[in-house]
């Protein structure tokens, strides 16, 4: 779905990812409810505080597999691309641990260039274990961003 870039559609975006994962058989209160709805909202306030562009929407994918669960939040700014760093920033800076947040909670997440058109995409998968509607059981921790296949020319990739 497409949503406007601004702090209320990432929060719109955030609500009906919720209520889409709640519907699939991830109740509000379970763990890959809360889990994937707290990812959404990193990458849907990054879309809007570092990827707008005036009269641009922001796009989020939300897809069910087997195993896993995989959000994709697509804007339209390809020069702006996330910086992606396993250290943490200094203790008083005021942002800078969003993506550190989606890492730690995320299988896996990286970033890849839109294709014949400007933007990137930004996406993190939520392996499941066990049965794929048991919303306490996440495999969490567990290889992020290694085996992505994202890259950009200039070499980043996703994970950390």
């Amino acid at each position: 779905m497409a949503f406007t870039s601004s702090p209320r559609g990432a929060r719109l975006a955030r609500r009906l990812v919720s209520h889409r994962l709640d519907t699939w058989g991830h109740p509000y209160d379970g763990r890959v409810n809360d889990t994937l709805t707290l990812i959404t909202a990193e990458l849907t306030a990054n879309a809007v505080r570092h990827g707008h562009v005036n009269g641009r929407d922001f796009h989020v994918r939300l897809t069910e597999c087997t195993d896993s669960l995989r959000i994709e939040v697509t804007d339209t700014r390809a020069e702006r691309i996330p910086l992606l760093s396993d250290r943490e920033p200094p203790g008083d800076a005021e942002s800078g641990r969003g993506l550190l947040m989606v890492a730690g909670l995320a299988t896996r997440w990286a970033v890849a260039p839109r294709v014949g058109v400007p933007g990137k995409t930004v996406w993190a998968e939520l392996r499941l274990t066990r049965d794929a509607h048991d919303p306490a059981i996440v495999d969490q921790f567990h290889a992020n961003g290694r085996d992505s296949g994202a890259t950009w020319p200039s070499g980043v990739s996703g994970g950390h």
